[in-house]
């Protein structure tokens, strides 16, 4: 190890000396974008084996019982997560987005590797969630580590991890473009030459990898032929008023479903009850089963009964509003399976679900449309790729992303028009109804998410513990002024004193301005205490629960110099105005350079 340990250095040094560090990023830019392609193959691979397994001995068997097979994942799962990997799963980009704002980018190493294990088995067993998240953290995190090793600074670590996320979306879905949007609009990337090549550089990498590997297959076997007419314009302004609805819907159902699993303390209990739901969706909807891809070829193609697959009410699929009838109940129901699936303890993304349910709802407003008996005809097909286009806008609040994923991914670039129209419609109404998505939410409570605003995304990135000060003498209410003037203003550089009782709780503070007029009146030195002359302070920080967006309202509002910080209810330190100013500076002078 000493001797790897000083190749490595000297391997560092030489790096520095003849390579320069926008060439280096450039060089790893394309090796981050190979390894986060190789992820995807394999992870893709291997959970299509497990699922080809299950589709020649069960799900096409005369006695069809794929409707227990997600239990005994979300049972492996369990158990890998409770005697193996001792942690429970982690929902991809949130845990990125928290990485690149409160820990520097740094990425757990097991986050390499417990994703693409844990994911399979979901997957693999027709759990209702997506490849797409896993995949990006595991190439995020395998990026981060990467870098963490070549002493990459956080700015370019950022950077670096986009391409990795970047890499993962361009390898699956082959569509480099909105790969590098996604990393731009979901990771709030600036939009600049320095950030743009890398992204792209990774996406051709990894798209390279994975035709390479996989060939030129595609997910979506399907080319447009309907181009579109300006009289169906209202029509697909009321496709986007409808994912944009159903966008909400999406993110109202995840976090009711979340909050009601959450209220079940025992992982046990969640599995069994999450289970047994997803159980009794699948045997009523079978399409709800797995990823969904072959639903989304099916209907994109027309075959509207080999997309339903075996249901209860096969004997009425020869009436038009039945089959309507389904195609809206995956719409409401896929993302109850997807959550679910995730609350009782799976692992997966958001990404391939919503496709689903988006490709479910534009089919569904097609056949509306069509069978009104108003003589109307619009093309099921495109509104099924439209309607993917719009949930993705709404849900993810990503309408470049959405516009740019369909129109690769299917080679529909003739429906530009259409796209842009209900992506945009989907992406207003869902923004007027929730101010953030499925992955904002829980890091805006914690104080930890990064947006366009460079104001918030600075205080953002600022961590607390660098600004407190602790050099202040601590003064108990009972001292007498004399005893105040020798143990603390004689042997103290500051003119703020913290005043605490015996169990370091803060009661109040003093300023030296405080007792400037009385400091050298003898005769209070023992008739005096320091109880006399303190006073509350105008506003208090609480370590746990300030955000520093918060910690600079508090200054703003009270007019103080220095604020008092409370950590685990006990006195902690102080924050000065003058630190916390100078803190922001140098943050934003990193952030912009």
């Amino acid at each position: 190890m000493p001797t790897e340990s000083k190749f490595f250095k000297r391997l560092l040094i030489w790096r520095h000396k003849h390579i320069s560090e926008k060439n280096f990023v450039f060089l790893l830019s394309l090796i981050i974008g190979l390894l986060a392609g190789l992820i995807s193959v394999f992870i893709k691979n291997i959970t299509f084996a497990i699922e080809a397994v299950f589709e020649q001995g069960i799900i096409h068997s005369e006695n069809s019982i794929y409707f227990i097979l997600p239990i005994i994942g979300l049972f492996l799962v369990y158990l890998f997560a409770k005697y193996i990997s001792k942690q429970p799963s982690e929902h991809a980009i949130p845990s990125i987005l928290y990485a690149l704002s409160k820990r520097d980018g740094i990425i757990s190493k097991r986050k390499t590797y417990l994703p693409l294990i844990t994911a399979q088995l979901t997957v693999g067993f027709g759990g209702s969630v997506g490849l797409l998240g896993p995949d990006i953290l595991s190439s995020s995190a395998l990026s981060s580590n990467i870098i963490r090793l070549l002493h990459i600074d956080r700015k370019m670590r950022s950077l670096l991890i986009a391409c990795a996320a970047a890499g993962a979306i361009a390898s699956i879905f082959k569509s480099p473009i909105a790969a590098i949007i996604f990393a731009i609009e979901v990771f709030s990337l600036d939009l600049t030459f320095a950030s743009l090549l890398p992204l792209l550089m990774a996406s051709v990498s990894s798209v390279i990898t994975s035709y390479f590997f996989l060939g030129d297959s595609v997910l979506f076997d399907f080319n447009v032929t309907d181009r579109f007419a300006i009289k169906d314009t209202l029509f697909y302004l009321l496709l986007g008023i409808a994912t944009g609805t159903a966008s909400i819907y999406f993110s109202k159902i995840y976090f009711g479903v979340t909050s009601i699993f959450n209220r079940i303390k025992s992982t046990r209990y969640k599995l069994i009850v999450g289970g047994l739901a997803i159980g009794i969706m699948l045997f009523f909807i079978p399409p709800l089963y797995g990823e969904g891809f072959g639903f989304i070829n099916n209907l994109m193609l027309g075959n509207d009964i080999e997309a339903l697959g075996n249901t209860p009410f096969d004997k009425h699929l020869d009436n038009i509003w039945i089959v309507i009838g389904l195609l809206f109940g995956i719409t409401i129901f896929k993302a109850i399976a997807m959550t679910t699936t995730f609350a009782a303890g799976g692992t997966g993304g958001i990404i391939i679900p919503t496709l689903v349910m988006g490709s479910a709802l534009g089919n569904v407003v097609a056949k509306v449309i069509n069978n009104c008996g108003l003589g109307f005809n619009v093309s099921e097909a495109n509104f099924t790729l439209i309607g993917m286009a719009g949930l993705i806008a709404g849900v993810l609040h990503a309408p470049l992303t959405a516009i740019f994923l369909i129109a690769e991914i299917t080679g529909g670039y003739e429906l530009f028009v259409p796209l842009m129209i209900t992506a945009s419609m989907s992406f207003i109404i869902n923004k007027n109804g929730l101010d953030h998505t499925i992955y904002t939410k829980e890091l805006l409570e914690r104080g930890a998410l990064i947006t366009q605003n460079k104001d918030k995304s600075i205080l953002t990135l600022m961590k607390l513990d660098t600004v407190i000060e602790q050099n202040f003498i601590k003064l108990q209410p009972s001292m007498t002024l004399g005893e105040m003037l020798k143990e603390g203003v004689s042997k103290s550089n500051r003119n703020l004193f913290p005043i605490t009782d015996n169990k370091d709780n803060l009661v109040g503070i003093i300023l030296l301005d405080d007792i400037r007029s009385v400091m050298f009146e003898q005769a209070l030195y023992n008739s005096t205490t320091v109880e006399t002359f303190m006073q509350r302070p105008p506003e208090i920080i609480y370590y746990d629960e300030d955000s520093m967006e918060r910690v600079m309202t508090k200054f703003q509002t009270s007019g103080a110099w220095n604020l008092p910080v409370i950590k685990n209810n006990k006195y902690y330190g102080f924050i000065s105005k003058s630190k916390l100013l100078t803190a922001y500076r140098k943050e934003l002078i990193n952030f912009t350079s």
